[in-house]
């Protein structure tokens, strides 16, 4: 079911600042930054508010603006330092459900979302359907008011943890592969679910296979129409490409310095290229004019990829997708695959060591092998150039010989 609600109000911007700045003035304290602090305490208050999506209807936590106006409401956010705002750019999960779900679903699950209260994780991937989704063998079988789900899924981050998951499946294997897919909001914690951890590179295990037998599913879980889900998908891709393809998060417990934050981005954590900036002053190399070119070049990509980020978060706000998330997210892989390299280098031949002889190496090796999830994760690189070239800069598709044949017709590993 797609969203049937009034569309944005076009409101006096200078209005909305005075509003949300006394809104601010009332609530934000400075306490609710400290480390100690329940973030969960002032985000209900942004939630209650409206504020925490100020482009969603105001009957679904919203305040009904359009997207053009709700950036003051991020200017005065970002103003006093307070989180929170923002959501309707980049919450994949409660995005999805707010554009696609049913009312039911929508009372049941979008606050829970929208306070971060329900862990997920995303089931699209399968052995035989990574890079072409459109060819997951996943099947879900109707009974009754529920539907029952046999497949196996991989590459889940977060699938151990999770209490549900956005889930993709082949309800009709008669009609073309892109058709017959239906998508859900499923929930994980029920018997035949089965979860394994996947070991990664890095040493960590983030990932997992997924294996579902005869799991359950309401029908009332069912987001966007019966067998096309494939147009329900392309949101929740979009939402999380622009993610990836945004700033870039701090991991937990790491602290930064004052120099590694850049006063003209809108980032909260550490910028690439200023945090090898004072990497390169304590190895004495920031004098050198190869590691500074690489430095500037670093910069520089990182600040046109920021304003990337901003166009395609505006876009989404006006539409379910848009292209240029994968323009962002293929900029930032490339960001962290160029940074991981240069903080190596720039550690010369301690940069062999592993975290167990020197911590400074044990990042730098991290942060080199975790680039290549980013060119993985949401979509591959691959995937990202074929979107730009095609909706972007409008060149011929590739040529798809299966793509009108039924389903079960098709040729699959």
């Amino acid at each position: 079911m797609t969203l049937t609600t009034s569309s944005p109000v076009a409101a006096d911007p200078e209005a909305v600042r005075r509003e949300v700045s006394t809104w601010l003035a009332d609530n934000w304290r400075p306490e609710f930054a400290a480390r100690d602090a329940d973030p969960k305490v002032w985000l209900a208050k942004v939630v209650d508010s409206g504020w925490a999506a100020p482009t969603w209807p105001t009957e679904w936590f919203g305040r009904g603006l359009d997207a053009e106006t709700s950036k003051v409401v991020a200017e005065e956010f970002r103003r006093v330092g307070a989180p929170g705002t923002g959501q309707d750019q980049y919450n994949l999960w409660a995005g999805t459900v707010l554009h696609y779900g049913q009312d039911e679903l929508k009372h049941k699950v979008l606050r829970r979302l929208l306070m971060d209260d329900l862990a997920m994780c995303l089931l699209y991937s399968e052995p035989g359907a990574g890079s072409d989704l459109a060819s997951i063998a996943t099947r879900a079988d109707r009974d009754g008011d529920e539907w029952i789900v046999n497949g196996q899924k991989v590459w889940t981050s977060g699938g151990r943890a999770a209490e549900y998951a956005l889930l993709i499946t082949r309800t009709d294997w008669d009609q073309p592969k892109h058709r017959g897919i239906t998508f859900f909001f499923f929930p994980m914690r029920q018997p035949g679910v089965e979860v394994r951890p996947l070991r990664q590179a890095t040493g960590d295990a983030r990932f997992n296979e997924v294996f579902i037998t005869e799991a359950r599913v309401p029908a009332s879980n069912m987001l966007g129409e019966l067998n096309r889900g494939w147009w329900v998908l392309q949101t929740a891709l979009m939402y999380e490409r622009a993610v990836m393809g945004g700033p870039i998060g701090r991991r937990k417990g790491q602290e930064d310095s004052k120099e590694s934050l850049d006063p003209e981005s809108e980032a909260s954590a550490p910028a690439p290229d200023l945090s090898l900036v004072d990497l390169a002053r304590k190895a004495g190399r920031s004098s050198d004019p190869v590691i500074r070119q690489e430095l500037t070049t670093l910069h520089c990509l990182r600040l046109v990829n920021e304003w990337t980020g901003k166009r395609a978060a505006a876009q989404l706000k006006k539409d379910s997708s848009s292209p240029l998330a994968s323009l962002g997210k293929l900029a930032m892989a490339n960001i962290l695959h160029i940074a991981g390299r240069l903080q190596v280098k720039l550690l010369g031949p301690e940069g062999t060591l592993t975290a167990k002889e020197s911590a400074e190496s044990g990042d730098a090796n991290y942060s080199m092998h975790n680039a290549f999830f980013f060119s993985i994760g949401g979509g591959t690189d691959q995937i990202q150039r074929n979107i730009i070239g095609e909706r972007i800069l409008g060149l011929p598709k590739e040529p798809e010989v299966d793509k009108e044949q039924p389903f079960r017709l098709v040729r699959r590993s």
